[in-house]
């Protein structure tokens, strides 16, 4: 057999009924050739984030197995939580692990809305590097508006679905499937109950930055008629605030680039920042796999000797600094990409 990886990290509308996550995570591990890396549960946000790797052709037939289950215990028009969404099954990005391309991966997003939106009557979005245009891109464009907006969108030309119907189904929603690099999804808690606060935070750091307003609280218009937006501090990152529960605020992050913006840099700035309106970043916490190098990079930065640390006193290190162990346990054995890889093969 094929000796290729990719990861699959399909995002459920659901994260308070267990029994739900189960039986969609059992379809899963019901796949030859698949293995089910971890299942992350948020219940202020209401969703699920599953992170599976293998075969090419066995992570397509569980992506497409595991939506099937999920659309028929998940119903859109009950659900409510704090994270942006607009189905059931919110997204599902095929990512290139070993051996395999990001166009294989494109290849594997397509066949996969043919599949779902031909056996289930599923509106169906590509996104991300299977995008087959530049409004389609960002994941948050095409999310804009939510669930709640998504009725009149969906009927709109320029909304019209890459697959299925161009109908708003109450039940299901609609999905998002592409092709990425690996993102880190990434939060930082703040000693705070107010959202507001890790908003502005947010905003500051985030690529997309925050409007630029007039002394009368108006958007600035640019010449095109279009707002204008002060950048943020660092590239390649995604961050909004969000409730962590109703007692803690957090900067939700996605790092779309470790590479260029790493974990570490980001939890700074979030100090740094948060020091400046008298609070304080109280936790870390990652939803889903990190890649080792990741890790290793924060470590580097964290530890009091990185040039003669191995990777077991880097990665510690790394823990400690971004904080990951005061809200839990944090196991690198499953956490980390490779090393979850690697006890599967063991």
């Amino acid at each position: 057999m094929s000796s290729a990886l990719i990861e699959c990290v399909p995002n459920f509308s659901e994260g308070r009924n267990s029994s739900v996550i189960e039986e969609i995570s059992e379809a899963i591990r019901g796949v030859e050739g698949v293995t089910l890396l971890d299942v992350d549960m948020g219940y202020d946000f209401n969703r699920t984030v599953m992170t599976m790797v293998g075969y090419p052709e066995s992570v397509l037939d569980a992506a497409i197995i595991s939506t099937e289950v999920a659309l028929n215990l998940i119903d859109m028009s009950e659900h409510h939580g704090e994270h942006a969404r607009m189905g059931a099954v919110d997204v599902v990005p095929f990512i290139p692990i070993q051996r395999t391309t990001m166009a294989e991966c494109v290849e594997l997003a397509e066949r996969y809305a043919e599949a779902v939106s031909d056996r289930l009557d599923l509106p169906v979005y590509l996104y991300a590097e299977a995008a087959r245009n530049e409004q389609r891109v960002r994941l948050p464009d095409i999310r804009r508006g939510g669930y709640e907006g998504l009725a009149s969108k969906i009927s709109s030309m320029d909304w019209t679905p890459d697959y299925g119907p161009a109908e708003f189904k109450p039940k299901m929603g609609a999905t998002a499937t592409g092709a990425r690099q690996i993102l880190i999804a990434y939060n930082v808690n703040l000693d705070t109950t107010e959202k507001a606060k890790a908003n502005s935070i947010a905003a500051k750091i985030r690529t997309s930055g925050s409007l630029l307003r007039d002394e009368n609280g108006e958007k600035v218009l640019g010449p095109s008629g279009n707002p204008l937006r002060q950048p943020g501090r660092f590239q390649s990152l995604q961050a909004a605030g969000w409730m962590y529960n109703e007692d803690t605020a957090q900067v939700s992050m996605n790092l779309l680039d470790y590479k260029v913006t790493g974990l570490h840099t980001v939890t700074d700035a979030i100090r740094e920042e948060a020091s400046q309106i008298d609070l304080n970043a109280v936790a870390g916490e990652l939803v889903g796999l990190v890649p080792l190098e990741a890790m290793l990079a924060a470590g580097r930065n964290y530890h009091d000797e990185p040039s003669i640390a191995d990777e077991q006193s880097l990665v510690h290190a790394a823990i400690s600094g971004l904080m990951l162990d005061v809200l839990g346990e944090f196991n690198p054995k499953s956490n980390i990409i490779e090393w979850a890889i690697e006890s599967m093969r063991n």
